[in-house]
């Protein structure tokens, strides 16, 4: 009797299961395809937000953003709030911003799963096709 209830518990548990992008997320190098950071994605009053909570490569370490321009300008990476403002939109966080601590450059930004534990994070200038894009693996 006690299987049933276990086995139904799961079940339920998979088929109501929501995809929730809240959590610490791995970024990747674009050239290396190295690891490079941990992003905590969170989401405060309804908006997504995602800092960097460590960086992986022994070379990062103790990094400072000297490209950013003003409250970030100088900053430790580890600990900036790189995505602001999204809004979820049909299932894609979109409306917001990310900063790309290399360059101090902050770029319009959607999110979306390509599955429960992948993101396609877009970064672009203006018009969607003038970016480029990210894949982030659920740590």
């Amino acid at each position: 009797m006690m299987t049933l209830h276990t086995v139904l518990f799961v079940l339920c548990s998979l088929f109501f299961q929501t995809d929730s992008i809240e959590g610490t997320w791995i970024t990747q190098d674009d050239e290396t395809g190295k690891q490079k950071s941990e992003v905590l994605i969170y989401i405060e009053s309804g908006k997504l937000y995602g800092k960097i909570t460590k960086l992986l490569l022994p070379e990062d370490e103790g990094k400072i953003c000297v490209n950013c321009k003003g409250e970030n300008k100088d900053k430790p990476i580890e600990g900036l709030v790189i995505i602001n403002d999204l809004q979820l939109e049909d299932d894609i966080w979109e409306d917001g911003t990310i900063l790309d601590p290399k360059s101090g450059k902050i770029y319009d930004c959607y999110i979306g799963f390509e599955d429960d534990n992948t993101l396609k994070v877009r970064g672009f200038l203006g018009f969607s096709l003038l970016g480029r894009t990210q894949v982030w693996k659920r740590k």
